[in-house]
């Protein structure tokens, strides 16, 4: 069985990967990075180690790279002779690589009607959808007909923290012990893959939900807090007990807010968001509060992992304290390295807060929230001030 995986970074080496190979796939990665691909092809194996205390390591082989700025035309070749497709290359990569997966599929379809299934497993809420539709505008009408009979994008939920990190080793990877991997298996396509620690289901959106309003709010929520009290690292801040305290009332205000909508168990999920705080504190990962940060724009968007929490808990008739304080503390996010930090800074300094909030956030029929938002930077710039 052959996989094809878009990206070879530590995501998609030390989860996907991972995975992939425990299943009995031969993985073929696919990227830009010469010198990830060069390393891959030269050693045929790699390791992903655990980061806790065992450190324990598992070899991971039958893997190989194309490098798909060199060789565009090989990666179609595989595309077309792939049992399966995934993906782990960030939401704003997806439309870079839809050429090439278009150009795969054509080719595929053309000979075979071998069912396919093709898994963004990215940090966003339709990912794979998304994804077609980037590749279908690579595609003439006639052949999105003639993709769609034999090659489907089911969504995917994923969850797995690993950090930025170098070792001597240029392909060892080490990644925390919890992982999380949910498909739509409603829109699957052909066979359904068995693989070990994936969980298939017939509606992915509460498990969306409840990982990115628990695990990317906390997250970020985390990064923002530690970088505005002068943390460098996720584990620093969270251990800092003024931190940790709102980080819990922020997740105990998106946990209210996934009960009322999905009907979880309220003591279940409180035992989620306590595994999730643990997570944050694992000191076998250093990750950097600059890593989880980034692309604050994104983070701030309508529809992510802030905003569309904020404005449904509003729609409840629960008014949020500690998620508009997150949000606050996210308006002070600079980074000289980060596109996004450098235009959010430069957009406040020639306009308030109220229309970074409309343009960035669109809450310009959220007037309550805007304000609340407004109350909460002012008082921390006040803060500021004062220390």
């Amino acid at each position: 069985m052959l996989a094809v995986h878009f990206g070879a970074g530590n995501i998609g080496r030390g989860f996907i990967g991972q995975l992939l190979h425990k299943a009995g796939y031969e993985i073929c990665f696919v990227d830009v990075n010469e010198e990830m691909i060069n390393e891959l092809n030269d050693k045929k194996t790699y390791s992903v180690m655990l980061a806790d205390r065992t450190q324990e390591k598992t070899s991971i082989t039958n893997v190989r790279g194309i490098n798909s700025l060199k060789d565009p035309q090989e990666v179609a070749k595989v595309i077309a002779q792939a049992d399966l497709v995934t993906t782990a290359v960030g939401p704003t990569i997806l439309p870079k690589i839809a050429k090439l997966i278009a150009d795969g599929i054509i080719e595929r379809v053309e000979s075979s009607d071998k069912a396919l299934n093709i898994i963004a497993c990215e940090n966003m809420i339709g990912g794979s959808t998304f994804l077609r539709d980037e590749v279908y505008l690579n595609m003439t009408l006639s052949q999105q007909k003639k993709t769609e009979q034999s090659v489907s994008f089911p969504d995917a939920a994923v969850d797995r923290i690993v950090p930025i990190q170098s070792h001597e080793d240029k392909l060892l990877v080490a990644v925390e012990p919890f992982y999380e991997w949910v498909i739509d298996q409603s829109k699957m396509i052909g066979e359904v893959p068995v693989i070990n620690g994936v969980t298939y289901v017939d509606d992915l959106l509460p498990y969306i939900e409840r990982k990115l309003f628990t695990v990317n709010t906390g997250h970020a929520a985390t990064a923002y807090l530690g970088n505005f009290y002068g943390y460098e690292t996720i584990k620093e801040a969270i251990s800092d007990k003024n931190i940790r305290n709102i980080v819990s009332s922020v997740l105990d205000e998106t946990g209210k807010l996934l009960v009322k909508k999905y009907n979880f168990d309220p003591v279940e999920h409180n035992t989620y968001i306590q595994k999730i705080i643990a997570r944050f504190e694992n000191e076998y990962i250093s990750d950097e509060v600059s890593r989880v940060a980034r692309s604050p724009i994104r983070k701030l968007g309508a529809n992510d992992r802030f905003i569309k929490p904020l404005r449904e808990l509003m729609e409840f008739g629960i008014t949020p304290k500690y998620l508009v304080k997150a949000i606050a503390t996210a308006l002070f996010y600079k980074n000289k390295d980060d596109n996004e930090a450098i235009e959010l800074q430069s957009f406040l300094q020639n306009h308030t807060v109220e229309e970074l909030l409309v343009k960035y956030s669109e809450l310009s029929e959220y007037k309550e929230l805007i304000h609340l938002i407004i109350d909460e930077y002012n008082q921390l710039e006040r803060d500021l001030l004062v220390h």
